[in-house]
């Protein structure tokens, strides 16, 4: 299977490990590539990008209502093997429990999950869901698909962004969603939950004040369950990537790389 892989090199690497981005529900490497792979690029890092399977200009689009958490970690898995050095991982929404189930069994230099799925699952989530858009969420129970949760800018910017983010940007980003598997929403719910005991890896945890679909005290559970301190961006809706002022969110990402040693300089040579 071919997956999408966005590659930036910066002109001149300074630090050994790679970092591999690893998108939400609904979206695909193209939301790294607004902004946060060049802005991670100019300060020398080795960035990349993947889309899963079935979303964006990656194989699989046909089976991606079947396509299974584990799945995905297997996505993740195969473009590791492609960058030849243990990864720096960042995993936004379901790309953060992705992240987590790949850390059961799998080491990486550090990890970063950005307003990440729980390990508790969505179960909250779709409450919530249930009774803003019961319409919208009885059509996604009923055609297995989660398209209806998305199908208009106006609820785009309801799940993914604040009310600052320009409607021009907005009208872009709603053209680029798209379809999730059911089946990764129905591990996700129950199924095939993140177990945090059995991860090692450093771990940075940020959430977004203004999230509505894992809200603050959501981020600050996940946070509890690998014994760090959360961060939360007052302000910030789930996108954190895509947001305005998402550089505060790059930053405060290399920083806490910078201070803990996990974005370790490439030594100069003698």
């Amino acid at each position: 299977m071919n997956l999408e892989h966005i590659r930036r090199e910066p002109a001149t690497r300074e630090h050994a490990a790679p970092i591999l981005f690893v998108h939400g529900a609904w979206h695909g490497a193209w939301c790294w590539d607004q902004g946060f792979l060049e802005y991670f690029a100019r300060r020398g890092f080795s960035v990349h990008a993947l889309s899963l399977r079935g979303h964006g200009a990656s194989d699989g689009r046909a089976g991606l209502r079947r396509a299974r958490i584990s799945d995905y970690v297997d996505d993740v898995k195969k473009v590791v093997a492609e960058l030849g050095a243990e990864p720096i991982l960042v995993g936004h929404s379901m790309g953060g429990g992705i992240v987590q189930k790949y850390l059961e069994t799998n080491s990486a230099v550090a990890a970063v999950l950005m307003a990440s799925l729980p390990p508790a699952g969505v179960s909250r989530s779709l409450i919530r869901t249930h009774v803003r858009h019961p319409l919208a969420a009885l059509r996604m129970h009923l055609t297995l698909s989660l398209l209806p949760l998305v199908g208009s800018p106006e609820l785009v910017r309801e799940w993914f962004f604040s009310e600052q983010l320009p409607q021009e940007k907005l009208l872009r980003f709603s053209e680029l969603v798209q379809d999730e598997s059911y089946m990764a929403f129905l591990d996700m719910l129950a199924l095939d939950l993140p177990k945090p005991r059995r991860v090692t890896a450093p771990m940075l945890v940020l959430g977004a004040g203004n999230d509505t679909i894992f809200l603050p005290d959501q981020i600050r559970s996940t946070a509890a369950a690998y014994g760090v301190e959360p961060v939360i961006f007052s302000g910030m809706a789930h996108d954190m990537m895509l947001e305005e002022g998402w550089e505060a969110v790059a930053d405060t990402i290399i920083s806490w790389l910078a201070a803990s040693g996990h974005g370790s300089k490439i030594p100069e040579p003698r």
